[in-house]
């Protein structure tokens, strides 16, 4: 059985599913095998009657991982909510013993697993159970996605003060530039926080233009960016060098 990382965001459209498909590519480029699961989607658009889980489906093109991508994706829903709201609303329950078990026979097959969540640590799953819950009850530790704005010292330091009131282990957090604009909080924000949290900054991702089917930031720019040095104590010596 591998190990595996929780991957989750100061909130929504940070670029999680950006750094979580990049960070599975560059596994995969050293020679890991990467299982991906993304256990509820929503906002999922439809195609000839079936929901498209688009970030899932990011993730498993990004780690060329075998596994069908209803197993990846076991729970998906058209209308943008929280995964417990868009549940209810559309009449069905989420069965976490089924993500628990689901996680377990993608893990068992790979050296790695990335687990991406629904916007944040305190999103709901189910109406009394958030990402937070889940991922303790995994035993994952935590990557955190912060957007690197205005605000993100407050979203980030609550994120943070939360997983440690939840007893989650924190690997560290990355910024990541979601706009191209001049931003005088942006070129501050990292030196800010060293002084605000001991939890490391594993990265400065910058803003990058998506060109065609590119779904990942260039492997190069991600090495030379993020720090895997924290990763390493639950990754096979094997790969990382």
């Amino acid at each position: 059985m591998g190990s595996g990382i929780f991957i989750t965001g100061t909130d929504t459209g940070v670029g999680k599913t950006l750094v979580a498909a990049s960070l599975a590519a560059y596994l995969r480029e050293r020679g890991y095998r990467v299982g991906v699961m993304k256990p509820a989607e929503t906002g999922c658009p439809e195609s000839n009657g079936i929901l498209i889980p688009q970030d899932a489906v990011q993730l498993k093109d990004a780690a060329a991982c075998a596994e069908p991508i209803d197993k990846i994706c076991p729970y998906r829903f058209a209308e943008v909510l929280a995964p417990s709201i868009a549940a209810e609303r559309s009449d069905r329950k989420i069965d976490v013993d089924h993500l628990l078990s689901t996680y377990g026979e993608i893990n068992a097959r790979y050296d790695v697993t990335l687990v991406e969540g629904a916007g944040g640590l305190m999103v709901p799953l189910l109406p009394s159970y958030t990402f937070a819950d889940f991922a303790r009850v995994l035993k994952l530790p935590v990557l955190v996605v912060a957007a690197n704005k205005l605000g993100v010292i407050n979203h980030l330091l609550l994120t943070l003060e939360h997983a440690s009131c939840k007893g989650l282990k924190v690997l560290g957090y990355v910024l990541n530039r979601i706009s191209n604009e001049n931003s005088l909080a942006a070129e501050t924000n990292r030196e800010a926080l060293f002084g605000l949290t001991g939890v490391p900054c594993l990265g400065e991702l910058p803003f990058i233009e998506m060109a065609g089917t590119q779904k990942t930031f260039p492997l190069d720019l991600f090495e030379n960016e993020f720090d895997m040095r924290p990763l390493e104590p639950i990754l096979s010596p094997r790969a990382i060098s």
